[in-house]
């Protein structure tokens, strides 16, 4: 019963976090280290050990994320949503597809995990995107509406029915949340 609790509160949390993304409020990052620290617990006890891991870097990436959007902009500016710079696609793939093997392979290796590759995919996709969100790439929007989609069938599968509605909210967030940013960026 403890969990369903912090599930649903979890969920809550990622509400807020979801809206204050949407409107590139740095308020988000309060949400974004009370959700990791929620979700520790839960995905732990689901047995996701790979999302289980990439909480704990999001508390770290929120951390991160606070401080360069406070302090990240020129002459003391918010930082602007900017278009992710073309120098940066081929480190964040290779990023990408290193963290997706090896958290595969550490999973396969070393866990009782069931669903290695999905669980690897997702997080390593999360490292990318939460990046790419503290550096406010518009960009960030199309990693997160892949990882919701795909943790959506995912978390069904693991009996979190609450996170799976979450995350398919999410997904059509995330859609809007592109087009929302698009349109910040045109009026900074």
């Amino acid at each position: 019963m403890e969990l369903n609790f912090l599930e649903i509160f979890g969920t809550i949390v990622g509400l807020v976090y979801l809206w204050l993304e949407y409107r590139a409020s740095i308020y988000l990052w309060i949400a974004g280290i009370v959700m990791p620290a929620i979700y520790i617990f839960v995905y732990y006890k689901a047995g996701l050990y790979a999302d289980f891991g990439i909480n704990i870097y999001y508390l770290i990436a929120a951390i991160y994320g606070w401080f360069f959007w406070m302090w990240g902009g020129e002459k003391s500016k918010d930082l602007p949503i900017v278009h992710t710079p073309g120098k940066c696609y081929l480190p964040l793939f290779l990023i990408f597809i290193v963290s997706f093997l090896g958290i595969a392979w550490i999973l396969i290796a070393y866990t009782d995990s069931n669903v290695p590759w999905l669980d690897s995919f997702t997080t390593a996709l999360s490292i990318v995107g939460m990046w790419m969100l503290a550096r406010k790439y518009i960009e960030q929007w199309f990693a997160w509406i892949l990882v919701d989609i795909v943790c959506c069938g995912l978390y069904i599968y693991k009996d979190l029915y609450f996170t799976s509605a979450l995350y398919g909210l999410y997904s059509i967030i995330a859609i809007f949340g592109y087009f929302k940013w698009k349109k910040l960026m045109s009026i900074q």
